[in-house]
């Protein structure tokens, strides 16, 4: 048993045992909510649909809590935003699915008094209002670019310190004229104390450069001509809400491929950015809670399934991709750009590959340099990088697979997780790819946006930014830090070198905490932890865990049987090496003979040769449990994927080829416990299924049948492990459990078994999440803590 957990008191009997088909909902909604009738409407849209809970205004918005039917709390989270009362305008709206508690009846409750935390609001997409005064040619902010209210615009990307007030935003050089001045003293405006008001005649304004930082253009000029050369075919960096866009017309498949050419970005999907919801449903299938997440005030990137018949240059833009990452404009900027257009645009990040993308004129001028023909520029400082949120619905839920516009830096409330004692300052820095950090304040936990892999020195600069901002904005000096227990990671070394105690936090624990917090879970519970790599507490590399979390810690109950890497780190971007692990695993030399096998026929007999030997030997070829590299291994087997252009391509180009409609009985496998050894951990013995897949793909059978049936022999055994561990609750967490038809899959079997499931759903499962669970895993008294030497 690993000691660092916190002994923690089971839940409270809920008030009235509930059936078995109900579920709890949890909503917190914030924006113009208070004040405006919106407890009684959530009482009627509740009441009339049968449901029991509660509503109450709170410090951060209005709070509900709603139990009923899985089907029935849907409709009514679906009909919250379009049904709401006339004067409310809902700024950001965060649901849970947790279980329930048996509550009876529904009621209004009092408003909780008691000291307002200080929220930084993220940024929010364009209201409607706002909208359409840009639109209306009569209006004085008819056209203008930066319109925004106190339902909309930048938050979270302006702000330098706290409070709130214009002075403490980059909005402080831009003094309001007269008229704006008005608006913002009204109470009964909606610019009321709005801190980037602005109009044409005081705020913002853009300007087109060329490449060597010449004005060509100024003002709405600016726009029309970047629009006209967009058409044109030109690649035009534009500065937006949190930082720069490359652009290209999405129609355009020369001007596409000439934007991958200049990236270096060969194969990786592209984002599109859509005029409409009406032009996004003409090339994708939505579904009412996916049009929901595109229309949302965070506006992510939402990924969808696209249509055969799709008129768009998609190959280009998404190579051997069947999904669209699409979002619709959030930004006045971008509604009147894409208007110009007159169609869609390709949205990427403005950065070169494993940079995090530019925020100044200047600085992308100089990094962008050799990519964009054009800069569309505006002068209102951006004060820190937020991405695009990248979601995607599972289950009829939302899963965000990239936290950082729209979301972040909103807080996860640790209360219903950890005893009401004093808890110190905790600064947790992360993984090293997709990293964020995040930052203890009393019981919230601020997760950052999403930073990036810290392979260049600027993501690093950006890493140690980001750190800087949240503890500045806070006030918040942390008594201690925790880091990942990889020692070479860049985040580690940042937490060694603070002169406070550091808590290092096994990586597949963190993610298992970080799933746990979002379901607000007490322990016990079981974590399914699959990813492609993380430093296990033997100096193996881990990948294929299954974690039992108990009160006093947590222990490896079980895993993926191991196997070796050839060349290590090569592995991560070869999938043929990762196959060449799991055919030396079934210590069988005849199945190197097979010289039809694709994974075989992508190596020359050297090299074939060469690597056989050091797996032998076992030189520079480590051992894995690792799900992701399994994913790999299968893919070259198959023949898909042998080397990959950007991270989890093979795995994605496996779970592309599933067919969710083909019945599969999945094929074998073994469990067993790794030795003799009382408590020793299981072992999920992967190896009947290789060798039942390479009679397929002798068979020729096609890849669709294959790859449905290791996914399906993938949810055998995860279900199968759950019933040996006498395990009640599974929390699905780890990379690989960002595949739809996986997750969706086990938790279908886990439920049919008699287990809840839990997966993520605000919080990413990738290690977009591991800060949050760092973060809870050094809340707990008894976890191991060295101090800087």
């Amino acid at each position: 048993m690993i000691a660092d957990a916190l002994p923690i008191p089971p839940p409270a009997a809920p008030a009235v045992p509930a059936a078995p088909d109900v579920e709890r909902l949890r909503v917190v909604i914030r924006g113009a909510v208070q004040g405006v009738g919106f407890r009684p409407f959530v009482y009627r849209l509740a009441t009339e649909r049968g449901l029991a809970g509660w509503v109450c205004n709170g410090a951060e918005g209005v709070v509900i809590e709603v139990e009923g039917p899985g089907e029935v709390l849907r409709e009514f989270l679906l009909r919250i935003e379009p049904e709401a009362p006339p004067r409310a305008f809902i700024q950001s709206l965060e649901s849970a699915h947790l279980d329930p508690v048996g509550y009876e009846g529904f009621t209004i409750r009092p408003s909780t008094d008691g000291p307002k935390t200080t929220l930084i609001l993220p940024d929010v997409a364009t209201c409607p209002d706002c909208l359409a005064e840009v639109l209306d040619p009569d209006d004085r902010r008819y056209r203008y670019p930066f319109t925004n209210c106190t339902h909309c615009g930048p938050r979270y990307s302006i702000i330098e310190a706290l409070p709130y007030d214009r002075a403490h935003t980059s909005m402080r050089r831009f003094t309001m004229c007269p008229a704006c001045q008005a608006e913002y003293d009204d109470p009964r405006d909606r610019r009321f104390h709005a801190q980037p008001n602005a109009c044409p005649v005081c705020g913002p304004h853009l300007a087109l450069w060329t490449p060597d930082g010449t004005t060509q253009s100024v003002r709405d000029a600016a726009l029309v001509e970047a629009a006209e050369a967009l058409q044109r075919g030109a690649i035009v960096a534009v500065k937006g809400l949190g930082g720069f866009h490359l652009m290209v017309d999405a129609r355009d498949a020369d001007a596409v491929r000439r934007l991958r050419d200049r990236k270096h970005r060969e194969e990786k999907p592209f984002a599109v950015m859509m005029p409409s919801l009406d032009a996004v449903e003409a090339i994708c299938h939505v579904s009412d809670r996916e049009a929901r997440l595109l229309r949302a005030p965070e506006a992510p990137i939402v990924l969808l399934d696209r249509r055969a018949d799709a008129d768009l240059a998609h190959a280009a833009i998404a190579p051997d991709a069947p999904t669209l990452g699409v979002m619709l404009p959030y930004t006045p900027l971008h509604h009147l750009l894409l208007r110009a257009v007159g169609g869609p645009v390709v949205a990427t990040s403005g950065n070169r590959t494993d940079e995090p993308i530019c925020i100044d004129e200047h600085e992308a001028l100089r990094r962008l340099h050799g990519i964009a023909d054009l800069f569309l520029v505006h002068d209102r400082p951006i004060v820190r990088h937020v991405d695009d949120s990248v979601a995607r619905v599972v289950l009829g839920r939302e899963m965000v697979l990239r936290r950082a516009r729209g979301y972040a830096p909103l807080p996860v409330d640790l209360t219903p997780i950890l005893d009401e004692t004093p808890r110190p300052t905790i600064l947790a820095v992360g993984g090293h790819l997709k990293n964020t950090i995040a930052l203890s304040v009393g019981p919230q936990a601020f997760v950052s946006q999403h930073i990036g892999d810290l392979e260049t020195r600027p993501a690093r600069d950006a890493f140690a930014r980001v750190i800087d901002h949240l503890e500045t904005l806070y006030d918040a000096t942390p008594d201690h830090v925790a880091c990942d227990q990889h020692p070479d990671y860049v985040s580690t070394q940042h937490a060694r070198a603070q002169e406070v105690p550091v808590t290092a936090v096994q990586h597949h624990y963190a993610h298992v905490l970080a799933a746990m917090a979002e379901n607000q879970l007490r322990p016990p519970v079981v974590g399914i932890a699959w990813d492609g790599t993380g430093y296990g507490t033997d100096g193996t590399v881990w990948g294929g865990e299954i974690l039992r979390v108990t009160t006093d810690g947590f222990e490896r109950a079980a895993h993926l049987h191991p196997f070796l890497l050839p060349g290590g780190e090569a592995a991560v971007k070869e999938p043929r090496r990762s196959a060449l692990g799991l055919l030396h695993a079934l210590d069988d030399d005849r199945v190197f003979e097979d010289s039809a096998l694709p994974t075989l026929q992508a190596f020359t007999d050297g090299d074939l040769d060469l690597l056989r030997q050091m797996m032998r030997l076992g030189l520079r070829s480590p051992t894995t449990t690792s799900a992701g590299r399994l994913f790999d291994g299968v893919a070259s087997l198959v023949g898909l994927r042998q080397q990959s252009r950007f991270e989890g391509q093979a795995a994605m180009l496996l779970e592309y080829a599933v067919d969710e409609r083909a019945a599969s009985d999945g094929y074998p496998f073994q469990i067993a416990p790794a030795s003799d050894i009382p408590d020793a951990p299981l072992v999920l013995d992967w190896r009947p299924m290789v060798w039942a897949l390479l009679d397929d793909v002798r068979a020729q059978q096609s890849v669709a049948t294959i790859a449905t049936r290791f996914h399906d022999t993938l949810v055998a055994m995860i279900v199968e492990a759950a019933r040996r561990l006498d395990a009640s609750r599974v929390v699905l967490t780890g990379g690989c459990f960002q595949n739809r038809y996986l997750t969706e899959a086990t938790v279908h079997a886990l439920r049919a078994a008699g287990v809840a499931p839990y997966w993520h759903q605000r919080i990413p499962p990738n290690d977009g999440g591991i800060s949050l669970g760092q973060l809870v895993a050094a809340l707990r008294p008894s976890a191991p803590v060295s101090h800087a030497s």
